[in-house]
C-alpha cells in the first residue's frame, strides 16, 4: 500500500505543477513512461551437478502465460510442452516427463535475472522477489527517483542506479554477534530486467502436427555417446537435427503445410536388465583391482553376453517389446488424431534386438497368404533366373530350356538326384558337373525364409514366437519367446549395427534374396566407415558379387572435399603410372632396335604399331586392375529385404577423421546421434512413403 500511495502522491504532485513546454513535457513523459515487463517461463535442469535455467520455447512460454493469466493456475492445471513430451503442472510449478522416467524440474515465471558467479549464466530471481523488484522499478521510473536499495530474502542488496545499471551485491561472509545490516560490500553482480536483455537462447518451437513416430532403441551400456550421455539426451539431439534438416530440405512442403515433423522417442532396456539383481551377483565375483575398468565392463560390455543368455535375453526382448507397445499406446492417447506410420531404429546391439524381434513377428493371415502367393511367383521367377546363371557358369547354357520346361528353380535344383537328371535327359558329362556343383554348395546354408526354417525346432503361441539363436561357443542352443508388437513398422533403421556378424556367428551363411521381414517392408543398414562394431548385410544376400555400399550423400549436396581430392589423386596416379610405363616401353624398344638404313622405313612403321599398341594397353589398363569390378548401384539386385532397394549405406568420414582410422574408431561408432547425413536419410525415406520428396534431390542418392 505504501508503494502505491507513493506513486499516487507523485502523480498528484506532477498534476499540481504548472504545465511545462510541449517539447520538454514530451521528453519527460518518454523518460517517465513505465512499461510492464514481459515474462518468460524457464525450467531448472541439473547439468554436471549444477543448476541451469533453460527457457521454454516462445510457443510454450506463451501457452503457460495464457494459462497463468486465466487464473486457473490455482487449480491443478496441466500444460503440455516440448512437443508433448513434458507436462507442466502449473500449480506445483513442476515439469514432468511423459514417456520416460526423469527427475522432476522446477518451473518458474521469470522477469528479473542476475548473473551467476561460476559460469556467467543469468539466474532468475524467485517469482515473489521479482514482483518486489518490478514494483520498485515502476516507482523509480514513474517518480524518476533512482539509486533505490532493496534487500533480498537472503539479506543481499540490490541497487537500481538507473534503467541500464542495476547491481546485486553479495553479502560479506564475516559477521559479528550483534548482527549487521546488509551493505554494498562484496563483488557486484549484474541485474537484468526482461528475458530480451540476457541474450538467452530461446529454442524454436516445434510444429504441432506429427507425421510419423520413430522408436529408438539404444545399444550396450547406459551411456550412448562419447560424452557419456543417456539415450534420452542423444535422441533429443537426433530430434533437434531432424527439425533443422526439415527446415533446410523440406522447406517447400513446410510452406505448403504438407508436413509437420517426425517424433523420435527413446526406448530404454538397460535399466530393466540391471535391476534384476544381476549387478549384485556380479559384484560378489568381481576382482577388487582396476575397479573402474571392471565396473565399466560389467555395466556395458557384458550386455552382449546377457543377450546371448536364455534368461537375460528373454528379459531384454520382453522389455523392448513391452516398452515400445506401452509408448505407442500412450502416444495415441495423447495424440488421438495421429494417422501417421511408425518406424523403429536401433543403435549397435539395439539394432540386433529389433532385427530378432522383427524376424519373429507374425503377419496377419490374409496378408501372409497374399505375400506367400506373391513371393511364390517372384520366387519361381528369380529361382529360374538363378538356375540359368548356374548353368551358364558351368558352361551348360544349352540345357536352360530343359530346366525351364521342368519349372526348376534353385531350391528344386539343389534337391535333384542323379536319377532326376537322368529322367530329364541330361547326358552323363553335364550331369556330373551339375552334381559336383550341388555337392560343393550344399554345405550348411541357413536362410532367413519361413520355408527353410523347418529344419530348426520352433515353438509357436498366440502372442509369442520362438526363434533359435546360438551362444558364443556355437554348441548349445538357447531360445527366447519373442513378443508380438501391436503395430507394423514401416521402416527399420540400423545404426552401427553388428547384425551381419551375429548372424554369421549363429551359422547363417546366406540370407535368401526372397526373404523379407514379416511385418516391416523397409530395412536400412547405416554405418560409419571406421565403425568397429558395424557389419554389412548385402554380401550375405549376394555372396558371389563384390560391390561397395551406397555412399550416403552429404546433407549440403556434394561429396566432402577431401574425398573428392583423394579420388582425383588416385585417378591421377593411375594415369601417371600408365603413361610412364608406356613411355619406358617405347624408349626400350627404340633403344634395342638396330639402326640400319635398309630397315629405316620399316622401323617407322613398327614404331607406329608399337605406339598404337601402347595406347591400347594404357586405355585397357584401368579395366585390368585386380580390384573387383564395381557394378552400378541400380543394377545390383539385393533381394526383397528392403523391397528391392539397397540396404547398406556408408557415411562420409570427416576430413580430420581420415588422418587416423584407429583414433576415430570409437567416435565412428557413436557419431550417429548428431549426424545430419544419417538424419536426412531417415527423413527422406520416411516422407517418401507419403509421396513427399526433398526440395532438391541430393547427388548420388537413390
Amino acid at each position: 500500500p505504501s508503494l502505491f500511495s507513493g506513486i499516487m502522491s507523485a502523480r498528484e504532485q506532477q498534476q499540481a505543477q504548472p504545465p511545462a513546454p510541449t517539447s520538454a513535457a514530451a521528453e519527460l513523459d518518454a523518460a517517465n513512461k513505465y512499461e510492464a515487463v514481459v515474462p518468460h517461463w524457464f525450467y531448472c535442469k541439473i547439468i554436471d551437478s549444477r543448476e541451469r535455467w533453460v527457457p521454454f520455447s516462445t510457443q510454450d512460454s506463451e501457452r503457460l502465460e495464457e494459462a497463468h493469466g486465466s487464473g486457473r493456475d490455482k487449480e491443478d492445471l496441466v500444460v503440455p510442452t516440448s512437443g508433448g513430451r513434458y507436462d507442466v503442472h502449473l500449480k506445483q510449478r513442476q515439469r514432468v516427463a511423459v514417456y520416460w522416467e526423469e527427475e522432476i524440474s522446477e518451473v518458474r515465471r521469470c522477469t528479473w535475472f542476475y548473473k551467476g558467479d561460476k559460469d556467467n549464466k543469468y539466474i532468475p530471481y524467485s517469482e515473489t522477489f521479482s514482483e518486489e523488484l518490478e514494483e520498485a522499478y515502476m516507482i523509480a521510473v514513474t517518480l524518476d527517483e533512482w539509486k533505490k536499495k532493496l534487500e533480498s530474502p537472503s539479506r543481499e542488496v540490490i541497487i537500481l542506479h538507473n534503467p541500464k545499471l542495476m547491481v546485486h551485491y553479495h553479502p560479506v561472509a564475516t559477521s559479528d554477534d550483534w548482527g549487521s545490516t546488509p551493505t554494498e560490500q562484496g563483488r557486484p553482480r549484474t541485474v537484468k530486467r526482461g528475458v530480451e536483455n540476457i541474450a538467452a537462447e530461446i529454442p524454436n518451437g516445434e510444429p504441432l502436427q506429427i507425421d510419423h513416430l520413430v522408436f529408438v532403441v539404444h545399444g550396450i551400456g547406459p551411456a550412448c555417446d562419447i560424452r557419456f550421455r543417456s539415450i534420452v539426451q542423444c535422441v533429443n539431439d537426433f530430434r533437434n537435427v531432424s527439425l533443422s534438416m526439415l527446415q533446410a530440405h523440406f522447406k517447400k512442403a513446410q510452406e505448403q503445410q504438407q508436413i509437420g515433423r517426425v517424433e523420435f522417442l527413446p526406448v530404454n532396456w538397460h535399466s530393466s536388465l540391471h535391476s534384476t539383481g544381476v549387478d549384485v551377483d556380479l559384484e560378489r565375483i568381481t576382482l577388487p583391482s582396476i575397479n573402474r575398468l571392471r565396473h565399466f565392463i560389467n555395466d556395458t560390455i557384458l550386455d552382449v553376453f546377457f543377450y546371448n543368455s536364455s534368461t537375460y535375453c528373454q528379459t531384454i526382448v520382453d522389455t523392448v517389446a513391452s516398452e515400445m507397445n506401452r509408448l505407442y499406446q500412450l502416444f495415441l492417447q495423447r495424440n488421438p488424431h495421429f494417422t501417421g506410420g511408425v518406424s523403429i531404429a536401433g543403435h549397435s546391439l539395439g539394432s540386433l534386438i529389433l532385427f530378432d524381434l522383427l524376424t519373429n513377428q507374425k503377419a496377419a493371415p490374409e496378408e501372409d497368404k497374399h505375400s506367400r502367393e506373391g513371393s511364390r511367383t517372384t520366387s519361381s521367377n528369380m529361382g529360374a533366373e538363378e538356375v540359368k546363371e548356374i548353368l551358364k557358369r558351368l558352361e551348360l547354357s544349352e540345357y536352360c530350356d530343359v530346366f525351364e520346361k521342368e519349372k526348376m528353380d534353385r531350391e528344386a535344383l539343389f534337391l535333384c538326384t542323379e536319377e532326376n537328371l537322368k529322367e530329364m535327359g541330361i547326358p552323363l558329362g553335364p550331369r556330373m558337373k551339375i552334381l559336383h556343383y550341388i555337392s560343393s554348395k550344399t554345405e550348411m546354408q541357413v536362410c532367413l525364409l519361413d520355408a527353410l526354417y523347418s529344419s530348426r525346432s520352433h515353438r509357436f503361441s498366440q502372442t509369442r514366437t520362438s526363434f533359435t539363436i546360438y551362444d558364443w561357443s556355437g554348441t548349445q542352443d538357447v531360445s527366447a519367446n519373442y513378443p508380438q508388437l501391436i503395430y507394423k513398422p514401416t521402416i527399420f533403421f540400423a545404426f552401427g549395427s553388428p547384425i551381419g556378424m551375429f548372424l554369421t556367428v549363429r551359422g547363417v551363411k546366406r540370407i535368401n534374396p526372397n526373404y523379407s521381414l514379416p511385418t516391416c517392408k523397409g530395412f536400412f543398414n547405416i554405418f560409419h566407415p571406421f565403425d568397429p562394431v558395424a557389419y554389412r548385410i548385402e554380401p550375405m544376400i549376394v555372396p558371389d558379387l563384390e560391390f561397395e555400399p551406397m555412399l550416403l550423400p552429404h546433407h549440403k549436396g556434394r561429396k566432402r572435399m577431401h574425398l573428392e581430392l583423394k579420388e582425383g589423386l588416385t585417378r591421377m596416379s593411375v594415369d601417371l603410372k600408365n603413361n610412364l610405363l608406356g613411355s619406358l616401353r617405347v624408349a626400350w624398344q627404340s633403344f634395342t632396335r638396330a639402326p640400319l638404313p635398309a630397315v629405316e622405313a620399316a622401323s617407322t612403321d613398327m614404331e607406329a604399331e608399337a605406339e598404337a599398341s601402347m595406347e591400347k594397353q594404357t586405355e585397357a589398363k584401368p579395366e585390368e586392375t585386380p580390384t573387383p569390378v564395381k557394378e552400378e548401384p541400380s543394377l545390383i539386385n539385393v533381394g526383397r529385404l528392403n523391397g528391392g532397394n539397397r540396404i547398406d549405406y556408408v557415411l562420409q568420414e570427416k576430413p580430420i577423421e581420415s588422418f587416423n582410422e584407429y583414433l576415430f574408431a570409437l567416435q565412428g561408432h557413436l557419431c550417429y546421434w548428431e549426424s545430419e547425413d544419417t538424419v536426412l536419410l531417415v527423413l527422406k525415406e520416411i516422407y517418401q512413403t507419403q509421396g513427399i520428396t526433398l526440395d532438391q534431390p541430393l547427388p548420388g542418392s537413390q
